[in-house]
């Protein structure tokens, strides 16, 4: 074998191989912070998305709660006890429910005339839910909380 080929086959070893290793640092230095970035982004949009749900079903369960009999529909406590039930896995969550009805009463809020074109002497059930979103780091024009809420309306059965 001749000196020339011996000495070319190096040469590709130290530039292909183990001993040329610069520039692959370099490039995961640059590579990494950008990769943990989307991760961490991609943590948050799914956290929002998984909270976004968990509070509107909160809702609708305090809202089912409170549809089942004009008793349960009275029962503002129990309604909102089954929303924080149902979104046990937010601590902060607040509900609030309301009820009112398209019959003429005294004792109970008149519905928008929206909710009667169907049945008049309706009553429904009003559950609203809330949290305050926290994201795990600070981005540059998202605020760092976001407040959820949640709303559910259903009519009672008579």
């Amino acid at each position: 074998m001749s000196r020339g080929y011996r000495q070319r086959e190096f040469s590709k070893t130290l530039r292909c191989g183990f001993f040329v290793t610069g520039q692959t640092t370099v490039e995961l230095a640059i590579a990494i912070p950008v990769l943990l970035l989307l991760v961490l982004v991609g943590t948050d949009f799914g956290r929002v998305f998984y909270t976004t749900v968990g509070v509107k079903n909160a809702a609708r369960a305090g809202a089912q709660y409170g549809s089942q009999t004009t008793i349960t529909a009275g029962d503002f406590t129990g309604m909102i006890a089954a929303a924080k039930t149902d979104g046990s896995n937010f601590a902060n969550l607040t509900a609030t429910a309301s009820q009112c009805t398209c019959a003429t009463s005294s004792t109970v809020t008149a519905c928008p005339t929206s909710y009667c074109t169907n049945s008049p002497q309706a009553t429904f059930i009003e559950v609203d839910t809330q949290y305050l979103f926290q994201t795990l780091m600070t981005y540059p024009g998202i605020p760092t909380s976001i407040t959820l809420t949640g709303k559910a309306i259903m009519q009672v059965q008579q």
